[in-house]
């Protein structure tokens, strides 16, 4: 419900860069897009079975698309094989040794991801793309500030946002020579301040689409408070066009905090968003376990929908006008239950999450049909006006 009466608050719009248009695969990346979420895997590739096993749980958790690392000529072979039971388009990295860009091309990736600090001399790049031109798929430059080259760590003496922005655009130059467009750009680093920093440069310098992420951010909490920071500062400056989330957790947790940073910013939409309260003396339940519950019950939901589960009636009934179901604890073991921010009565809270849950289940049927009913009279043909 709040989404729908954004355009009367200002204040909440993000006016997002101007970038060209690319596909990864059948995935749009840039221009009016939809800022795209990926993940990587971190099987071995070799391991067909629980690389594509792991893919799946991505792409049920809402990855757009999924890299895979391809080392040598044994993964890259197994990758023609994760191609054809993928359920999204994957990309290729590749590091040090620019054939295997050239065999994931033609296994099928849907992009290929060089690192200029690594990937060799310009007739190398060149191969690369003329592998990615003859399969159709396009090329991320894929900048880092822990593998920058020799001589731009020589003429700068240390990784700085300038020698990432200098990085990037010599290759943007041998990819734009080759009359290669359908490409995207990253500069990662694990300091939030540099990334920030090289991302700006780069998206005033150039209009390729923007890849986003902090490498190396750290562990599932670290990460996500690095990633937020560092992601977060620069999509709310309109900056980004696809993004990863780096962390040493599982490759699904990566997809539902990029997704959570993208609600936060109202940028893009899935699943359920909770406005919970941190929990304090005055709650008539308990709050925590009641939100964890939540979570997990509603975690297969995609329609866009929001809750709000609020212990006492200082901010609930607030939060609940502006949410598409509310719950706000009382007193004597029930609380009041509001659907489309009006109340509609109290709840016991022993039964309270077995309601909220039929309650969100029920109305992300009802969008659902009604999106379906828009489709079909979308496609309906018009009768022809008759002259009278």
């Amino acid at each position: 419900m709040a989404q729908d009466i954004d355009h009367i608050r200002p204040w909440r719009r993000v006016d997002r860069r101007r970038s060209r248009k690319i596909m990864v695969g059948d995935v749009q990346v840039g221009g009016d897009a939809p800022i795209s979420v990926q993940t990587m895997t971190n099987t071995p590739t070799t391991d067909v079975a629980a690389t594509v096993a792991q893919i799946e749980a991505c792409t049920e958790a809402g990855a757009d698309f999924v890299r895979v690392s391809c080392p040598d000529a044994a993964s890259t072979s197994a990758f023609r094989d994760i191609v054809r039971s993928s359920p999204v388009p994957l990309v290729a990295d590749i590091h040090f040794h620019y054939r295997r860009a050239l065999e994931a091309a033609d296994a099928g990736a849907a992009c290929l991801r060089i690192n200029p600090g690594n990937i060799g001399s310009k007739e190398r790049v060149s191969e690369v793309i003329r592998a990615a031109r003859d399969n159709g798929c396009s090329i991320r430059i894929g900048v880092n500030a822990g593998s920058l080259e020799r001589h731009l760590l020589e003429k700068y003496a240390e990784p700085c946002p300038e020698a990432m922005i200098e990085s990037g655009l010599s290759h943007i130059r041998i990819l734009e020579d080759a009359g290669f467009t359908e490409y995207k750009i990253s500069a990662k680093a694990s300091d939030v301040f540099m990334a920030a920093a090289a991302y700006h440069g780069l998206a005033e310098a150039t209009d390729a689409p923007i890849h986003l992420g902090i490498t190396e951010s750290g562990g599932l909490n670290t990460g996500t408070v690095k990633s937020a920071i560092g992601l977060g500062s620069l999509l709310w400056a309109g900056i980004g066009d696809t993004l990863r989330v780096s962390l040493s957790a599982d490759p699904v947790e990566e997809v539902r905090v990029g997704f959570e940073i993208l609600k936060s910013l109202n940028l893009r939409h899935r699943g359920v968003t909770i406005i919970s309260c941190p929990s304090c003396a005055r709650q008539g339940f308990d709050v925590i376990r009641t939100v964890g519950r939540l979570e997990e019950r509603l975690s297969h939901i995609r329609t866009p929908l929001t809750l709000s589960i609020i212990g006492c009636v200082v901010n609930g009934p607030g939060e609940a006008r502006m949410t598409d179901i509310g719950f706000t604890g009382g007193g004597a073991g029930s609380g009041m239950l509001y659907l489309s921010g009006l109340q509609t009565g109290k709840l016991a809270n022993e039964d309270m999450i077995d309601r909220i849950v039929s309650l969100v289940e029920e109305k992300a049927r009802e969008h659902e049909a009604l999106q379906a009913d828009a489709g079909r009279n979308a496609q309906k043909p018009t009768r022809p006006q008759v002259a009278a």
